[in-house]
């Protein structure tokens, strides 16, 4: 056998073992969040519901899902561990304290004292009609011409 016949299944079992060596980094860092796991930090399970750790067991893991239920999952449901502010922002709603200070006004004066400046520039030239009066009349005269309005027909 000559290397050009080895060559294809040279690169199939590189790539084999390329995706299973991918495949294997993301199982231990899995597992490896799963280890960190300590009771009172919260949790998302793989089908989406949110809940803090109470006891961890070999295999289960305790969830408090409400105050006061409890649900026993396994250590593999475990989709990822929360921080304790992102828990508590997506629970709890607790808004993120920002960096920038922004003031906010009580009432709407600073936005109101704006568009009365341009009014009194706009109060000096007139201001378009934007109806469409014209179109409702031509609607009005071509119903009159045959005697029908919309929806009528000529069958008996």
């Amino acid at each position: 056998m000559s290397i050009v016949t080895l060559l294809p299944f040279i690169v199939l079992i590189g790539a084999m073992f390329l995706m299973t060596r991918s495949a294997k980094k993301k199982q231990q860092a899995a597992a490896q969040m799963r280890n960190e796991m300590q009771p009172g930090t919260g949790v998302r399970t793989i089908g989406g519901m949110y809940a803090t750790v109470k006891e961890i067991g070999d295999e289960t893991v305790l969830l408090e899902v409400a105050p006061g239920v409890h649900a026993v999952y396994a250590k593999n449901s475990i989709g990822a561990v929360l921080e304790d502010s992102e828990y508590n922002r997506i629970v709890h709603g607790d808004e993120e304290e920002s960096d920038t200070d922004t003031v906010v006004p009580d009432d709407a004066s600073s936005l109101t004292e704006a568009a009365e400046a341009t009014e009194t520039i706009e109060d000096a030239a007139p201001k378009a009609d934007l109806t469409k009066k014209s179109d409702a009349a031509e609607a009005a005269t071509e119903g009159q011409k045959d005697g029908k309005t919309d929806g009528e027909t000529d069958a008996k």
